[in-house]
């Protein structure tokens, strides 16, 4: 079995940088149509009305990466409420909204599909800062789950991947993330490698493109009997 998606159509939200750009190229260079949604572009992934106006356009869809997502840093007693809805929102209730839209799709045509979510290592490994951020990558693995179960009837596989760092302009949203940088004399790069080496036993976070590849083996034909799984691809960081 081989990563070739040609004849297939894909669904990538959040595709105009990070983990959803390199997998949407991944994709349409193993020869997939996708069908790319991004903030950037206007489209909100939490705005239901938007997915009621997308349903035609995806009504043929096979592959779905349900990633658009922000980041949050913040301590509890800090956290302000507006930030919260504004994490969950995107977050949680975008990936819900995406997901339905994608397995409507699939189940209305019956050829079945392939879904996955970008998660994060955050949603399993509790961090002080993180409580908005792992909490929606939390509930984001729990409905991949609850997915996969719904979906299996239907020949719908959904699982999600949950990176530890990877080095995304996300990191950029962090308040703690700009202080490192500054630390580093304004060099992100090297901040970047300071945080790896200290946080993963590998010593080196992943590339956007490394991410798109274990994204793209969970979507094709070589993972057909997998459905259901969080894929740690940390660098041992949640060990």
């Amino acid at each position: 079995m081989t990563r070739d998606f040609h004849g297939r159509t894909a669904l990538v939200t959040g595709s105009a940088s990070g983990i959803g750009l390199a997998t949407a190229a991944l994709l349409e260079w193993r020869g997939a149509h996708v069908i790319g949604i991004d903030l950037a572009q206007g489209q909100d992934v939490a705005d239901a009305a938007l997915w009621q106006r997308l349903a035609p356009d995806i009504a043929d869809i096979d592959l779905a990466l349900v990633n658009a997502g922000v980041a949050s840093s913040a301590a509890i007693a800090e956290l302000d409420f507006a930030e919260w809805r504004r994490v969950l929102a995107v977050n949680l209730d975008g990936a819900m909204l995406s997901l339905q839209a994608a397995m409507r799709a699939m189940q209305a045509h019956g050829r079945g599909g392939a879904i996955v979510f970008t998660a994060s290592i955050s949603g399993i490994k509790a961090e002080p800062g993180t409580a908005a951020y792992g909490a929606s990558k939390a509930a984001v693995i729990h409905l991949a789950k609850v997915a996969a179960k719904e979906g299996a009837p239907h020949g719908i596989r959904v699982n999600a991947i949950a990176p530890g760092g990877v080095d995304t302009p996300i990191w950029d949203d962090m308040d703690f993330f700009a202080q490192m940088v500054a630390d580093h004399g304004g060099d992100r790069a090297a901040a970047i490698a300071a945080m790896a080496a200290i946080a993963t036993p590998l010593g080196r976070y992943a590339s956007a493109e490394e991410t798109a590849e274990q994204i793209t083996f969970l979507l094709s034909d070589a993972a057909a009997t997998i459905t259901g799984t969080v894929l740690a691809a940390d660098g041992g960081y949640s060990l």
